[in-house]
């Protein structure tokens, strides 16, 4: 028997970044809303994520004094996306995101950091800006959503400690820091002390930073509007009367249930975990599972599939279907198996990425979309698409190397179990892992040669400001990225592609509206996050800019459909 039918202004499908966002901008306007998750917990790949947002003339950025014309961030996207540059998104996106910044700081508990010290990523492309484009999430207490937190979902295993997680910034910089500093070590012991705390009394971290925070404190303000969010509640179909969207049939408690609404807002994560349309789209995926998708299980597609249901076309013509990452297996001693995003190890000083002929192939303190893309590129077809990060013994007690961490956590249950290799030699690190020895042994006798004088005449590694930034201020030497590789013995940790996220989503308008197959609007049907098609073409020109968007058009789609 099905479940009493439910009504509302506006139905939001998913509750990432996009998703609560459409929901609390809505509901700020007076509208009904109810939200539906899938999954047994909110926050969809965002809780999982760093949290940044890329919002370029940010309200943060202006009271700092960092002020520019909207022209400056639109030449930059002109320049970095070339035949993929639509007028109409870039336009919406760039107008709305400081609006939107605004209203969550103004009117919700969405409070944010500034991320002004992060310059673009490719730094040599016109219009790239040294800073103001960034802002992440403020941290959170915990016992602000104690009504919530059973539903809100942990962060992600592989970036946490214990189930603490780190911000990027001076927190990070501490944990770094912790065996050269007794103040960073203090912070730490006072950090992890409280976090120690937190896991007896409330069986998780409470101290809540980066996507968490984001979740948390959009969560919260959802819950203060009133919107009604269902969980495990996944989306079956849409209803669909006269060509307009009115609504959906959701499973609930193990019964249909009928929602109806003026207009419905999909933002279910898009398609990381969805086999088949991976096989499809995805560049060198024949199983489905070939690259190693981070969000959770429940972004397999349902937004996507929804929107095509009712004559939604999913983009084809982007630069790239998805949002790369370098990504490390994580083997447990339960046989499961985790994804570690390689997101900051790659810059510092005394590291490099080589192929299995032991030669290096990218600049590895570029961004993490470029370092798959150039692997990719790199790679014969027929040959597996991995790559090894190599460093020396200094280097990973230093800054660790993926998911083993630096000192003074223990190395030994890395090497047991396989994810870190180690040589006393270089030679033997090239055997255990199936590199070409003598490759490896040339490519790191010329890397050191050049990197003793701060040199990388093959890739310019810390030419960039994004680079410099990515590498080590503390590091004794003339460039913060680069350091020889000569102390043994040697690590190395296999990298394989991997994604953030999707980006061949929903085609849609400037309003976030599901465009027909003759590109006019669906009536009742938007579009935001993964599920709508990336508004930058595909392209990856900057840190945040999946969240940011995603913030972006999930406000434009709430309020306008709050207006219809």
């Amino acid at each position: 028997m099905a479940n009493a039918p439910l009504d509302c202004d506006l139905l939001v499908v998913g509750s990432g970044a996009a998703g609560l966002a459409a929901a609390v901008s809505a509901a700020h306007l007076g509208k009904r809303v109810i939200l539906v998750e899938k999954d047994a917990v909110l926050g969809g790949a965002t809780a999982w994520s760093g949290g940044w947002l890329w919002a370029p003339r940010n309200p943060l950025a202006q009271r700092a004094g960092i002020v520019e014309d909207i022209e400056q961030p639109r030449t930059y996207l002109r320049n970095e996306l070339g035949e993929h540059y639509r007028p109409e998104l870039v336009d919406a996106f760039l107008q709305h995101c400081p609006d939107m910044v605004a209203f969550f700081e103004q009117h919700t508990a969405l409070q944010f950091v500034d991320g002004n010290g992060i310059p673009d990523m490719h730094g040599d492309t016109p219009g790239a800006a040294s800073g103001g484009h960034q802002v992440i999430a403020a941290p959170y207490d915990g016992r602000e959503v104690l009504d919530l937190l059973p539903h809100l979902r942990k962060t992600m295993r592989e970036t946490s400690f214990m189930g603490m997680p780190i911000m990027a910034g001076a927190d990070l910089a501490a944990f770094l820091n912790m065996t050269r500093s007794p103040r960073a070590l203090l912070y730490v012991i006072r950090r992890f002390t409280t976090h120690l705390y937190h896991l007896a009394r409330y069986g998780r971290a409470m101290h809540l930073v980066n996507g968490v925070a984001l979740v948390a404190r959009l969560a919260r303000s959802a819950q203060d509007l009133g919107v009604q969010m269902m969980v495990s509640t996944p989306a079956q179909r849409l209803i669909i009367e006269d060509g307009n969207i009115c609504g959906a049939v959701v499973l609930h408690a193990g019964e249909e249930t009928t929602i109806r609404a003026k207009a419905v807002v999909l933002a279910a994560g898009g398609f990381p975990n969805d086999p088949e349309r991976r096989k499809a789209i995805f560049p060198r995926d024949a199983s489905g599972h070939d690259n190693l998708a981070l969000p959770p299980a429940s972004c397999s597609g349902d937004g996507l599939r929804l929107g095509e249901s009712a004559g939604g076309y999913v983009a084809d013509d982007l630069r790239s279907p998805v949002a790369w990452a370098p990504v490390s297996k994580v083997p447990y001693a339960d046989g499961s198996v985790g994804h570690f995003p390689h997101i900051i190890d790659r810059g510092k000083p005394g590291i490099i990425g080589v192929l299995q002929n032991g030669k290096r192939f990218v600049n590895e303190a570029g961004g993490y979309y470029d370092y798959v893309d150039a692997m990719l590129k790199a790679i014969p077809e027929d040959q597996q698409a991995c790559s090894w990060l190599i460093c020396d013994h200094r280097f990973q007690r230093r800054y660790g190397l993926g998911f083993a961490r630096p000192a003074p956590v223990p190395l030994w249950p890395h090497i047991r179990n396989g994810y870190l290799k180690r040589g006393h030699s270089l030679e033997a690190l090239a055997q255990a892992c199936g590199i070409d020895p003598f490759g490896l042994v040339a490519t790191v006798d010329e890397f050191n040669q050049h990197a003793r004088r701060g040199e990388d005449p093959l890739f310019g590694r810390g030419s960039t400001a994004f680079n410099r930034r990515s590498g080590d201020a503390q590091h004794n030497g003339p460039n913060p990225c680069v350091a020889p590789i000569e102390h043994g013995p040697f690590y190395a940790v296999k990298v394989q592609p991997g994604c953030f996220g999707t980006f061949a989503g929903l085609r849609t308008d400037g309003h976030a509206r599901v465009l027909d197959g003759v590109g006019q609007p669906i009536p009742g049907l938007y579009a935001a996050g993964t599920d709508m098609a990336s508004p930058l073409g595909g392209h990856y020109p900057s840190g945040g800019i999946n969240i940011g968007p995603a913030l972006t058009f999930g406000y434009i789609a709430g309020r306008h459909a709050a207006a219809v």
